[in-house]
């Protein structure tokens, strides 16, 4: 069981409306391109994401159903649509609306690219309930939060 204790995990950052999340990645997932945007809003500096898995901003709230629909959308040459959960740096969270699709040149896939958005606070409700209820039937770690 993790536990955590940092109280910046319950502290959310808001995605401006006039602001876009860009990335890209290679084909292995690992970050090659991260636009200022989201360096600000996940926390990190420019060089502690290039090169990096881009699960280093994945939140423990998001099924791991989610991730799988994502990558077998992308992998059939599609464009994948999501609600997406991320983790900070300093462990503070972060919701998007993402948009997954593959970068062809001449045919050939060569990188991915993923642009996001900000959702509504009801569209976050919605998803944190969806999310919590797929990884309880899913027997995935839930979350749970404990004042002592």
């Amino acid at each position: 069981m993790i536990e955590y204790n940092e109280s910046e995990f319950l502290v959310e950052t808001e995605v401006p409306e006039d602001e876009l999340i860009i990335s890209r990645t290679d084909l292995s997932g690992k970050i090659t391109y991260a636009n200022e945007t989201f360096c600000d809003i996940s926390g990190y500096h420019e060089d502690e994401l290039l090169g990096k898995s881009h699960n280093i901003v994945r939140h423990p709230d998001m099924p791991s159903a989610a991730f799988k629909d994502l990558w077998e959308t992308i992998k059939a040459k599609k464009q994948w649509i999501g609600i997406v959960k991320n983790l900070r740096k300093d462990k503070g969270f972060y919701w998007v609306e993402a948009i997954v699709s593959g970068v062809y040149k001449k045919g050939e896939l060569v990188e991915y690219k993923s642009l996001r958005t900000p959702i509504s606070y009801e569209t976050k409700l919605k998803y944190q309930r969806l999310y919590d209820k797929m990884r309880a039937e899913n027997g995935e770690k839930i979350r749970k939060v404990i004042y002592e």
